[in-house]
């Protein structure tokens, strides 16, 4: 049950000391494999410094988030060390023992267990009121079809994946720049199952810098990341033709209602307008969770 995690990082060092540290507390964790995307800060540096023989840094290029997890991946091939793994952003923390608890429901036939997550700011202090939410049942088990309409799981801190299973799906989508995290979870739940655990694992850190924050991205950005999922082979064949129209335009409210969830949290009203608008055009049935989401950004949630 050994377990290898992967940061890719660039320019991260505010946070990485903080995130690594996080993952080398975590009794099963073998290596932490931190992939250094052409940073011009001090990151590289940091990380040389904890002098913790766990800690692997790879340095060099500027490839892209999906290509730097990729390469970290191949690392923990290469060393055969663990037989899971996890990819942690460099500006994430896990909390004590959230492997262990991951760990306790990866049993049978799963391909991978995940969590949830608290959001935490700047400073590491908790923000938000999702902490009020707990017992929510997410889809746990076969969940490729809930997983279509939406990305749930949100951030690959929260899950833990065979290493085995991650390989069969063939890594990160490297063409894609945004949603890529989505279109490689949903090839790992055409797999096989993969249970939730009710724990919270994952400090989520919300800061300025992020560029969802500061708003510079869009749906159009998101666009080739949902044509690709409801394209992709492995994830088609297990749906049915029909199926595919409707969990599509969930999938495209999803996206819109979650743009506007974290303009709403930005207090950038109007970019929330026209992105609203979008995901109830896209799935009018949805319309009460849509404003659900959105008022509960606006509380806090």
């Amino acid at each position: 049950m050994n377990v290898s995690v992967i940061i890719p990082v660039k320019n991260g060092a505010p946070f990485i000391a903080e995130a690594v540290r996080s993952a080398l507390a975590q009794a099963e964790v073998v290596d932490v494999v931190v992939v250094d995307d052409g940073s011009v800060d001090e990151t590289a540096k940091i990380v040389s410094g904890l002098r913790d023989p766990r800690v692997v840094l790879i340095s060099g290029g500027r490839v892209g988030v999906s290509a730097a997890r990729n390469r970290g991946f191949a690392e923990v091939i290469k060393r055969r060390a663990s037989s899971w793994v996890m990819f942690l952003d460099a500006d994430d923390r896990l909390r004590s023992g959230a492997i262990s608890k991951l760990l306790a429901a990866a049993t049978g036939r799963c391909v991978a267990v995940y969590g949830d997550y608290e959001r935490i700011d700047e400073q590491g202090r908790s923000i938000g009121r999702r902490g009020w939410l707990r017992g929510r049942n997410k889809p746990s088990g076969d969940i490729l079809r809930a997983l279509l309409s939406g990305n749930f799981i949100v951030n690959g801190g929260v899950m833990l994946m065979r290493r085995d299973a991650f390989q069969r799906v063939g890594g990160f989508d490297e063409t894609l720049r945004y949603c890529e995290d989505w279109h490689g979870f949903c090839r790992l739940a055409a797999l096989g199952p993969i249970p939730y655990v009710d724990e919270t694992v994952l400090e989520y850190r919300v800061h300025g810098s992020s560029a969802m924050m500061r708003g510079s991205i869009g749906f159009a950005q998101y666009q080739s990341a949902l044509d690709r999922v409801f394209s992709d082979p492995l994830i088609v064949k297990r749906i049915r033709p029909d199926e595919a129209a409707r969990l599509a335009a969930n999938a495209e409210a999803h996206l819109r209602t979650y743009l506007a969830c974290q303009a709403v949290r930005s207090h950038d009203y109007w970019r929330a307008l026209p992105q609203t608008a979008g995901a109830l055009r896209s799935a009018p049935h949805r319309a009460p969770k849509t404003m659900i989401h959105i008022l509960g950004a606006a509380a806090g949630f």
